[in-house]
């Protein structure tokens, strides 16, 4: 593809990006920096500055892109499913939902795809070609209205962090199609949107429904690889595909959720024993982001300097705006490498650890590598 009257040119260990902008909400240097991938299948990666993934961000700043991007979605009419694709996009989703739920009281369900097994029947699975990790699973909701509103809502809402083929969230719009045949209109949601029109007419002639992307930044890009790149060894980033359920317990949205997470956050926040004046960052891992974010926003409310981000099975090098990279056995005892970007040259006065899992297999060494302190959501 070629980029017109690009706006940005942006050079890489992995190749050139070229980018052009054709409407944006937000400036493109607000929203993205980028960094190269330890991967043959696509080299570069767009980092959110705004998503609390690999970059550090104010919980107000995240608040703000929910809520710009749950306004777009205000006209829809329900019932509804919102699905959001694990790892990366689960906060976001979760947050958009939450922020549409309160602007709106619409009457939609939220899920996230995992890439987790447990005994529970699976509604859908799908690829994601490009990932390190392709293979995403779709629970049946537990609860039975839920399970019915699932099977015959008439909008699908879609989050993904960004879009640039479309081929993950068209291959599962047209996977839900076919258990639920009643659904009238298809809705993507992102941070950034690298379609362009044409792809966009054809990932709506591929689901054969109306289907809108919505956005906080439109454009195009095109990519040149340098031939010479060598990522290394390409890590696994796939699991040992063993039962979960005795870890993940709990359901934050794999199994369907109809209202607000509720936490006791003033008891979580009570037993770190916090001084006023401490720079905190709060960490998430993997697919459980969003019940850590709310912590975190729970302590800027109270006026600590708070930052927000979480780990992450995706394997980045450091480059340009991935500026340190810490590697550790996963916390889901699946003997797989996970990642902690741009903290290592950080420094923080504490850092918080948001877990689903517990006890935390002893592979998992995050905590004393940074000397943080775990925070259990699963009690």
């Amino acid at each position: 593809m070629t980029v017109e009257h690009p706006i940005a040119e942006i050079t890489l260990r992995c190749g050139t990006l070229r980018l052009a902008v054709e409407q944006a909400e937000m400036p493109l240097d607000e929203l993205c920096g980028y960094a190269s991938r330890r991967s043959r299948k696509r080299g570069f990666v767009f980092v959110s500055k705004v998503l609390g993934k690999h970059f550090p961000v104010r919980p107000r700043a995240m608040a703000e892109v929910y809520r710009r991007l749950a306004s777009m979605l205000t006209g829809i009419s329900g019932p509804a499913v919102l699905i959001a694709l694990a790892e990366t996009a689960t906060g976001l989703g979760q947050g958009i939902y939450e922020e549409w739920l309160r602007a709106t009281g619409r009457d939609v369900l939220f899920m996230h795809t995992t890439r987790y097994h447990l005994r529970h029947p699976i509604a859908l699975e799908f690829e994601e070609s490009h990932s390190h990790a392709t293979r995403h699973l779709l629970y049946n909701p537990i609860d039975p209205d839920l399970a019915r509103l699932f099977r015959q809502a008439g909008t699908l809402v879609l989050v993904d962090d960004e879009l640039s083929t479309g081929r993950t969230l068209a291959n599962l719009a047209e996977k839900f199609r076919q258990i639920n045949p009643g659904l009238s209109s298809v809705h993507f949601v992102c941070l950034t949107d690298w379609l362009g029109s044409e792809r966009r007419a054809q990932i709506e002639r591929q689901i054969g429904l109306p289907t809108t992307v919505h956005s906080l930044l439109r454009g195009s890009f095109a990519f040149e690889e340098n031939p010479s790149f060598e990522p290394g060894p390409i890590p696994a980033a796939v699991g040992r595909g063993d039962f979960k359920d005795a870890i993940l317990g709990a359901n934050h949205g794999r199994f369907g959720v109809r209202g607000l997470l509720q936490f006791d956050l003033e008891a979580l926040i009570d037993s770190v024993g916090l001084r006023t004046g401490q720079r905190i960052l709060v960490l998430g891992n993997g697919e459980f982001a969003h019940a850590p974010y709310l912590f975190a926003q729970r302590l800027e409310n109270l006026g600590f300097d708070v930052s927000f981000q979480s780990t992450t099975r995706s394997p980045l090098l450091a480059d340009r705006d991935i500026t340190s990279v810490l590697e550790f056995g996963d916390n889901y005892d699946d003997g797989i490498t996970n990642y902690l970007y741009n903290v290592s040259d950080r420094r923080y006065d504490r850092i918080l650890i948001g877990y689903e899992t517990r006890p935390l297999p002893a592979a998992h060494a995050l905590p004393s590598i940074i000397g943080a302190t775990p925070v259990f959501f699963a009690d």
